[in-house]
């Protein structure tokens, strides 16, 4: 795939190129915001699928002051969480309740550890197939798609074996980030969620009003 190519035989025909890895090298709160409204896009047997970023998170690294509890990489580098301290830009993938993947975005300058979770993606292109990989119909809603982090990787069929480590920024990577121009109006902040420490750091950003926003409904409304 090159940088800048229009994805083709999709439902939207999305387009956009990656954007620089210093975009990523900030701190994690600096940038889960900028990536509200970027392209997450995958290409997978010849179907490419995409969705537009609407619900982030933000994982601050043990050189924080104070360090995040909830962040993995609050222990320091270990076999899971190395990901983190690499190069920004990155895709850290790692499994929850044994069966679930949840996906992550590397921030920080390498040896910094830090992250952006991605918690809901507004589907844009291969809804067919992210239907068919959440076992559901074709009449399925976008949310029931791709609400909250583990629908999302399911839907675009993301693994810790097979994902985990991708490059999000190289042309040839089968995972990337993409940046199309498109604007977001404006975001919610809100604490995070789904989760039992620092829980009251208001870390989570959302596109407000987007239907694809996961979390109790009392939380989709406030990003409403």
């Amino acid at each position: 795939m090159e940088e800048g190519a229009e994805i083709e035989g999709l439902d939207e025909r999305p387009g956009g190129r990656p954007p620089a890895r210093s975009f990523f090298e900030a701190a994690p709160e600096v940038v889960a915001p900028r990536l509200l409204g970027k392209l997450l896009v995958r290409r997978a047997g010849g179907v490419l699928l995409a969705g537009r970023m609407v619900e982030v998170e933000a994982y601050l690294g043990p050189h924080n002051q104070p360090p995040d509890p909830a962040a993995h990489s609050f222990r320091g580098p270990t076999p899971r969480s190395r990901v983190l301290f690499g190069p920004a830009g990155h895709a850290y993938v790692y499994t929850i309740y044994g069966r679930y993947f949840c996906m992550n975005v590397s921030c920080e300058p390498e040896g910094r550890a830090g992250c952006a979770l991605v918690r809901a993606l507004e589907p844009v292109a291969g809804l067919d197939q992210m239907a068919a990989n959440r076992g559901l119909g074709r009449e399925a809603k976008p949310r029931e798609l791709t609400a909250g982090p583990g629908r999302l990787c399911m839907a675009l069929g993301l693994t810790r074996e097979a994902h985990n480590g991708l490059d999000l920024l190289d042309a040839g990577s089968e995972l990337q980030i993409w940046d199309d121009g498109f604007a977001v109006a404006d975001v919610v902040v809100t604490p995070r969620i789904g989760i039992h420490e620092a829980v009251d750091w208001p870390l989570r950003f959302a596109v407000a009003g987007n239907g694809c926003v996961s979390g109790p409904a009392r939380l989709r409304m406030a990003a409403g």
